[in-house]
């Protein structure tokens, strides 16, 4: 396996584990993972929130983390890059109003690249007008807006993970395991035991 070149787009309040643990498993099987921020530097930090199932109507949430960024937004070349992973919590919500980050995600949506996008991360995809007819899942609340964007919306369990050709998606962190072994199989990385 050869190993790939990722970009992860956050933010300030972006779902703590959504960005910690892909972070640091796909450095640990051998990819490259570049983390940027709009209007933020290399060695900048992010604060992350937690936020978790506890039994009411929605998730809560908790001060998560600070997460140091290893690259900086304004000098990333999307071209250089084998795939992208966006994941969940408030910051996709302002960061969809980034055009920098749209024009982003629409080189890896052209060039029919691997994407990995989690709970709220759906939403960046959505504002970059890369769901329609595509299959996929995201955070419950977010289903009506891929249903509106033209996606085929899949209610799934917060464990689960929906493929549709590249594209690699799950409710929640607790899908990890199975949308990183996905989004792994999509990179065509093989792990040996």
């Amino acid at each position: 396996m050869a190993a790939k070149k990722l970009l992860m787009i956050v933010g300030d309040y972006g779902e703590d584990y959504e960005i910690m643990v892909p972070f640091q498993a796909l450095q640990m099987v051998g990819h490259t993972v570049h983390a940027v921020c709009p209007g933020k530097q290399e060695g900048d930090s992010i604060k992350t929130a937690i936020h978790d199932f506890e039994g009411d109507q929605t998730y809560s949430e908790k001060p998560g983390h600070n997460f140091t960024l290893n690259a900086t937004f304004d000098n990333i070349d999307p071209a250089d890059y084998d795939a992208l992973v966006l994941s969940g919590g408030r910051a996709p919500e302002y960061l969809r109003r980034e055009e920098g980050v749209l024009d982003m995600i629409r080189h890896f949506v052209e060039g029919d690249k691997p994407i990995a996008a989690v709970c709220h991360g759906l939403q960046l995809l959505s504002a970059a007008n890369a769901v329609e007819g595509k299959t996929l899942t995201a955070y419950p609340a977010c289903g009506p807006e891929m249903q509106a964007a033209g996606a085929d919306y899949k209610d799934v369990a917060a464990t689960e993970v929906v493929v549709d050709g590249n594209l690699v998606t799950s409710p929640a962190w607790p899908g990890h395991p199975k949308w990183l072994a996905a989004f792994l199989d999509v990179l065509g990385t093989e792990i040996s035991p």
